[in-house]
């Protein structure tokens, strides 16, 4: 943790190079990462210093799930430091951190190393691909920028909206977003203790999490759809984010969705936010991209996504929707 400082600013100056930002406000965000259930910093990450001490590089690998089919990596490389060869190397010991991860998965699982960048940053891609790694899916950073209040929501017969009592709803709110969730690409199905510690660890345990502005769709005592916002985004302080939006099966094609982004971007308004963001998958399998779209959002940033397949075999995570 003594490094932490250091990391982020180092983050900080590489995204103000390439994209005029700085990508994350507050190093409580990173702490709460590397603070996350089974995530270890002194196996999971490595950094590169200059000889003169300065912090050039920065790579983290993650195979803490219960079954880790798709080790993540996620590296930074200082742009004074490019042609040096820090990226190549700190990515050929990613390659060997995530191949620890086939121990631990079933023998017959296809385990696919994954990694990427935000579109404009030639310099990352290419050693991503020279790493061996291709280009396969892309995600999208949403972005709504509003002058005026946005539409009051519409909600279906029987369906009421209030806020998250962290007291009573922990459990339920999880448990229906996992519903949701795994009709999305690449989820994989965790036990509920590991799962739960994970999502509130994530979504509660840095200085953005706001109970208040978890925002639930009830029909009855059941849970139809949920929309869990942070105050601010962890790359501006002026934009609320969306964190996690999602709508059970049985309550969906319903406008509920719908509801739920007016809901919140009203909410959002109210408190002075002129701006949420949110990310999706570019080719999302329950058709997010329309719904966004049509609330008025549009498409902020692209960011490319990498895999490179470490053993062949049947893929357990979902790739397409289920009858």
């Amino acid at each position: 943790m003594d490094d932490l400082e250091s990391v982020v600013a180092m983050f900080n100056q590489y995204s103000r190079y390439y994209m005029g930002i700085d990508e994350i406000i507050s190093a409580d965000i990173i702490g709460n990462e590397w603070t996350s259930p089974r995530f270890n910093t002194q196996t999971d990450i490595r950094l590169v210093f200059a000889p003169q001490g300065r912090l050039v590089g920065y790579i983290e690998v993650w195979t803490t799930g219960q079954l880790p089919v798709h080790p993540w990596v996620w590296m930074r490389v200082h742009p004074d430091y490019e042609g040096f060869g820090v990226g190549e190397s700190l990515l050929r010991w990613a390659e060997e951190r995530a191949r620890e991860a086939i121990a631990l998965v079933p023998k017959n699982a296809r385990v696919v190393m994954h990694s990427g960048s935000w579109s404009t940053i030639q310099p990352t891609k290419i050693m991503l691909e020279n790493a061996g790694m291709k280009l396969f899916r892309h995600s999208y950073r949403m972005l709504i920028e509003m002058n005026a209040p946005p539409p009051a929501p519409e909600w279906p017969d029987g369906i009421n909206v209030r806020v998250y009592n962290p007291e009573k709803d922990a459990q339920e709110v999880y448990l229906a977003d996992v519903e949701a969730f795994r009709d999305h690409f690449g989820f994989v199905e965790e036990p509920f203790d590991e799962g739960f510690e994970r999502f509130i660890h994530f979504m509660t345990g840095d200085d953005a999490y706001d109970p208040s502005l978890w925002f639930l769709a009830m029909s009855g005592d059941e849970i139809a759809g949920v929309s869990l916002c942070a105050k601010t985004a962890h790359d501006d302080p002026h934009s609320g984010y969306v964190s996690s939006l999602s709508v059970r099966r049985p309550w969906r094609r319903r406008g509920i969705a719908l509801g739920l982004l007016h809901h919140t971007f009203g909410e959002f308004f109210r408190r002075g936010k002129r701006k949420v963001a949110l990310g999706v998958d570019a080719e999302n399998l329950t058709g997010a991209m329309r719904l966004y779209q049509k609330a008025g959002m549009h498409i902020h940033q692209q960011f490319d996504l990498y895999e490179k397949e470490l053993r062949a075999g049947e893929e357990i995570s979902t790739v397409q929707l289920e009858e």
